[in-house]
């Protein structure tokens, strides 16, 4: 199996990590923005981090990919079966690919890929209303929901938890960490959940790319 992309897109490391967590092994492509490499862009048409291949079949969209992966080898089961279980498994991934991302996207790109990647100045502007107006409400949202297990769904890990913890190491790249004194449960799930196998070695890898 293939997964094309970059890890330091928040897509790509939940798709690793998910992948990490099934006890799969997968080769990781690596593949810059909008590249036009041709294996790349049959598995993903628009571009899009991550690709995928799994011998003759190719698709793009973590979603899709986990959803494909979770079909196929079903344990140890990251999306429960359980409807309300699964409901809101899904909403925690959708929670986290959208809302948080969307947050998350204004401070890295304009903090770490335009300048670093594009070689052109970020707005600092939209990069500060990332941080200060739309990632405070979203970790308060945190704060109220993430249970005394650690874990947002069933008291176990699930692809809730893998989604959701995933942005949070592009804001840490930014130098933005979870304030423990305001929300100290958002704190100590985000860190656990990092510090798992599964994201630890990836995580390192990508501060030792940043810091070159």
């Amino acid at each position: 199996m293939i997964v094309y992309g970059s890890s330091l897109s928040p897509f790509v490391r939940k798709t690793l990590a998910y992948i990490s967590e099934k006890g799969l092994t997968v080769e990781l492509k690596p593949i810059a923005l909008q590249a036009a490499d041709p294996e790349f862009r049959e598995a993903s048409p628009f571009g899009k981090m991550p690709g995928f291949r799994d011998g003759d079949f190719a698709i793009s969209d973590s979603t899709a990919i986990i959803t494909y992966l979770e079909a196929k080898h079903p344990e140890p089961a990251l999306i429960p079966a359980e409807p309300k279980a699964r409901a809101r498994t899904v909403w925690y991934e959708e929670f986290a690919d959208t809302i948080l991302i969307a947050a998350m996207g204004k401070v890295f790109f304009n903090r770490v890929v335009s300048p670093m990647f594009l070689g052109k100045p970020g707005d600092m502007a939209a990069a500060e209303a990332g941080e200060k107006v739309d990632f405070p409400p979203l970790i308060d949202y945190l704060e109220r929901i993430i249970p005394a297990s650690g874990f947002l769904v069933e008291d176990r890990l699930t692809l809730a938890d893998l989604a959701v913890a995933s942005p949070f190491v592009n804001f840490a790249h930014c130098g933005i960490a979870v304030d423990v004194a305001r929300h100290p449960k958002t704190a100590a799930y985000v860190d656990t959940i990092l510090a798992r196998p599964s994201f630890a070695p990836i995580i390192a890898q990508e501060k030792r790319f940043l810091a070159r």
